[in-house]
């Protein structure tokens, strides 16, 4: 059966499994998606003197629709099969997948921005961003009894691998392989709000070589005074000013933790959890699970953060 909206949103759990959103929510996102669409489209339409035919003319779109337009965006991102496989389910050809999902990419992550959900990019903001967490926690007095450690002006920082193809260039080779994931990877630092778990910061895609506090030290990003950082081993050393962070102890050579240092690892981790979660949420997308392949320039940072920015959105939908 070919892919398509109308004969896919009567089957919940296929259209749960093609998309990674239920029907209610495919819907909301289709409206700033529609807009989007028409959006670029009037921006990249040719001008009436260049055109040999009016708007519209010609052999008509295998994607006519803004429904189909979403859906088959949503797919490749939920599933990342081989474009040639996307293709056949869509009815087109290979280089037409190519082009769609070049430009449909685009269009999506314009929808998420108007939404609201797209995390922050500019390491310049993240400390006026966060402060609007730490206003609202004030203003509402949140005081979470069953979890006090996730108040809204608790924020974590943590880092990304996604495998990638093995360069052929023998120094990108050198640059682009982790150590600690033995492969060839590309990597991102996140920043979560431990009460809301959304992304609200993610930052340059880097080589899998780079180390995350290296990350840290050149993105220069700042954060509230009098806020609470969460962080694993891989910062050690990462001590933003005007911060209390909060960071498992590491055994030290030649003995063991105590007891009190084991009971507060396990304190800070049960809180830390919150942003591994969010990370999987990140990557139900499976484009930036599986070995990215598409070696289109910039294209790698791209889909990572329209990957955040649906798990944002879902997240909005299904807690709020």
């Amino acid at each position: 059966m070919e892919l398509r909206y109308e004969n896919l949103k009567s089957k919940s759990k296929a259209f749960r499994s093609f998309t990674g959103f239920d029907v209610k929510e495919f819907q909301i996102l289709l409206g700033a998606f529609t807009t989007a669409w028409e959006s670029y489209a009037q921006q990249n339409r040719l001008p009436s003197e260049l055109r040999q035919r009016g708007y519209g003319g010609g052999r008509k779109a295998r994607l006519l629709t803004c429904e189909n337009k979403l859906l088959f965006i949503l797919v490749y991102f939920k599933t990342y099969p081989l474009q040639e496989v996307l293709a056949f389910h869509f009815d087109m050809s290979q280089g037409q997948a190519c082009q769609w999902i070049g430009i449909l990419s685009e269009v999506l992550r314009l929808a998420l921005g108007e939404l609201g959900h797209l995390p922050e990019r500019d390491p310049q903001k993240v400390k006026e961003l966060l402060e609007t967490y730490m206003d609202e926690s004030q203003q509402n007095e949140i005081h979470d009894k069953a979890a006090p450690e996730l108040e809204i002006e608790k924020f974590a920082i943590d880092g990304t691998e996604r495998r990638r193809q093995r360069p052929k260039d023998g120094e990108e080779q050198k640059r682009f392989y982790s150590g600690k994931k033995k492969t060839h990877t590309v990597k991102n630092n996140l920043i979560v709000t431990l009460g809301k778990r959304r992304v609200e910061y993610l930052g340059n895609t880097w080589e899998g070589r780079k180390h995350d506090k290296k990350i840290c030290d050149e993105e220069g990003h700042e954060f509230p005074e009098g806020s609470t950082l969460y962080k694993d081993t891989g910062y050690q050393g990462y001590e933003p000013a005007g911060v209390h962070t909060r960071q498992p102890t590491k055994k030290p050579r030649g003995r063991e933790l105590t007891s009190a240092e084991k009971e507060q690892n396990a304190l800070i981790s049960s809180v830390r959890i919150v942003v591994e979660h969010v990370i999987c949420g990140v990557k139900r997308c499976r484009i930036v699970k599986d070995v990215f392949r598409n070696t289109r320039d910039k294209f790698a940072d791209l889909v990572m953060e329209i990957a955040c920015g649906l798990h944002n959105f879902r997240t909005a939908y299904r807690t709020g």
